[in-house]
């Protein structure tokens, strides 16, 4: 049988390398519009308080990690995977030749386990046009669907509870730490049309309280990263939650995030610096689960994901 090749593109926001890039990485995201200068200011602040955003390397390390799963068996199909940026480089289209290079399909996978057309829409874009200057119409492009009950994924995200729990907070304690699974807020407009997509991040986190063994009144589903806009955003905040916890007499409070699957700006400055320096002002002894990034069960997840894709 002759050998088969896939290519796969693992794809992602993206995040400045630099401080210098910060405003050309803001003026890609919000589609052209130059940021606010007070905006770049802060951004600049935060990617520099965090040592600058991991993202890049860690979806490249990733793709790597995947890669080596995915031919570990030595079977008739070889993969190749990469890792492209929407807003900054490695572009999409700048990766996409060389993961695509002697491939007989593509796979693409947007690094969110709940996928939404409307949102996630922009990246389904960007891979069809960039295959399309390739001039190779044969080769067919999928672009993996939903997957935020993925079995692997939901046990490695339980894993990192465990692990949190186990590492972080004393035995007298643990089992009584309330745990914040949260998603990034969104704009209320726009979900308004994309209401499975909502659904999507709290199934994710009921099914990993489940696997973790966390009764009803020890977890709950919460937002975080709210934009820089007057509009309203999906409620409630972790900000919201920490007085409560508080007033309830709680000590102590795990943040575990069920989308984001990577350190970056968010999960580095958002939880590690906001939410604990929130937690800290109610007296709440805080700690975050360590990110996915390459645990091999989520890798495995990954891999998963590309053979139910094809």
């Amino acid at each position: 049988m002759a050998e088969k090749h896939v290519g796969v593109l693992l794809m992602t926001y993206g995040s400045p390398s630099t401080l210098d890039e910060v405003p050309e990485y803001m003026r890609n995201v919000r589609g052209g519009r130059e940021p606010e200068p007070d905006l770049v200011v802060e951004f600049r602040r935060r990617y520099d308080l965090i040592g600058g955003s991991p993202l890049v390397r860690i979806t490249r390390e990733q793709a790597a990690a995947l890669q080596g799963e995915l031919n570990k068996d030595g079977g008739d199909t070889h993969y190749r995977v990469g890792a492209g940026m929407r807003f900054s480089r490695p572009f999409i289209p700048e990766v996409l030749p060389e993961v695509a290079s002697n491939a007989d399909e593509l796979v693409g996978i947007v690094m969110s386990p709940q996928f939404s057309p409307i949102i996630m829409g922009g990246y389904v874009r960007t891979i069809n046009e960039a295959a399309a200057q390739l001039g190779r119409p044969e080769m067919p492009v999928r672009v993996a669907g939903d997957w935020h009950l993925q079995p692997l994924f939901i046990q490695a995200l339980a894993e990192r509870v465990r692990q949190a729990l186990e590492e972080k907070f004393s035995p007298e304690v643990r089992d009584q730490v309330p745990v914040l699974l949260t998603a990034h807020s969104m704009p209320k407009r726009v979900v308004e049309n994309e209401p499975d997509y909502i659904n999507n991040l709290k199934e994710t986190a009921a099914a990993v309280a489940k696997e973790v063994g966390l009764a009803d009144d020890r977890w709950m589903f919460c937002y975080q990263s709210a934009g820089h806009t007057p509009e309203e955003w999906l409620k409630p905040d972790f900000a919201d939650i920490m007085p409560e916890l508080e007033a309830a007499g709680r000590k102590h409070v795990l943040i575990a995030p069920v989308q984001f699957l990577a350190d970056h700006l968010e999960i580095l400055y958002d939880i590690e610096v906001g939410a604990r320096e929130q937690a800290e002002e109610h007296n709440i002894h805080f700690a975050r689960i360590e990110s996915l990034n390459t645990s091999p069960l989520f890798i495995k997840a990954l891999a998963q994901v590309v053979r139910e894709t094809l």
